[in-house]
């Protein structure tokens, strides 16, 4: 087991999943989380663990912490930074993100990564500081992305590494084996959070970049979406094709349709559509219409 006591902030699936690896080993004093976490909610309910539901930026939230007396706040997922008054109350302050910082601080940052036809993500524990990713490094983990990945793929591999890296690094800090490391400021790269309003495809794209941004936010993520007339086409997942076509086309016009996909121009080749829903009845979708 290991020798000591944290208070863990944590939210959604990876949140979910670290919050039942570190319960495993009973040092948990308490739990951060927002009230759209169901189930770590639920959780902590089920296992009687003291739950603070909310905005850690408020008074509520300190008051709250001020009655463990634990030196370490681990972070996992968390949706809010926090703010000096809650660092100060923690001699060690720990965060899991899933990137290679100082690459890709921000929200979603896996996303990002395969939108950006990246070949590599990670995992980093950092320092907690009041600038967001930006402590120094304590453990990282590679991860490949091939070239097939969705963002749910590597959210899996997230799945089964977070937990495992947790134990690791818990078990190093309590052998006093963690040496920091400062993140390299010129390197950084900073990405904005993402909601599902942000997925919308431009035809005009290279047809590479399309299928990256199909791949990224394929299930479970919102999905890209384009629409037919008013209708809102979400594609979850398509191929590059050799499709022949004529330079003069608009990008995004429809080139064949058959019972299995449909293919698309764009401005340097074509794309075939192999997994798509609708909010509206397209079945009557045939060729020379176009998507925007």
């Amino acid at each position: 087991m290991i020798d000591c006591r944290l208070v863990l902030a944590c939210s959604g699936l990876l949140g979910n999943v670290a919050l039942k690896c570190l319960s495993k080993e009973k040092i948990i004093s308490a739990v951060l989380t927002d009230k759209k976490s169901t189930e770590i909610i639920n959780f902590c309910s089920k296992n009687r663990i003291d739950c603070f539901i909310g905005n850690a930026r408020n008074d509520e939230c300190i008051e709250f912490v001020k009655k463990y007396k634990d030196d370490i706040l681990f972070s996992v997922n968390y949706l809010f930074l926090f703010d000096e008054k809650i660092i100060s109350l923690f001699r060690y302050k720990f965060n899991i993100h899933g990137s290679l910082l100082p690459k890709y601080r921000g929200r979603t940052p896996h996303v990002w990564a395969i939108i950006n036809n990246e070949r590599k993500t990670g995992i980093t524990i950092h320092d907690i500081t009041l600038e967001c990713d930006a402590g120094d490094i304590f453990l990282q983990k590679e991860i490949p992305i091939t070239y097939h990945d969705t963002g749910g793929v590597i959210l899996q591999k997230y799945i089964y590494h977070y937990p495992r890296m947790i134990k690791q690094f818990l078990y190093l800090f309590s052998e006093q084996k963690i040496v920091p490391k400062k993140q390299d400021e010129q390197q950084k790269t900073y990405f904005n959070k993402r909601t599902p309003e942000d997925g919308r495809i431009v035809w005009d794209w290279q047809r590479e970049r399309i299928y990256n941004w199909v791949r990224a936010l394929a299930p479970p993520y919102p999905g890209a979406f384009c629409f037919l007339g008013e209708a809102k086409v979400i594609i979850n997942k398509l191929r590059l094709s050799d499709f022949g076509f004529y330079c003069d086309m608009k990008n995004g016009f429809i080139l064949d349709v058959n019972t299995d996909s449909i293919i698309v121009k764009t401005p340097n080749g074509c794309v075939e559509i192999l997994d798509y829903i609708s909010d509206e009845n397209i079945d009557y979708i045939k060729k020379g219409d176009v998507l925007v």
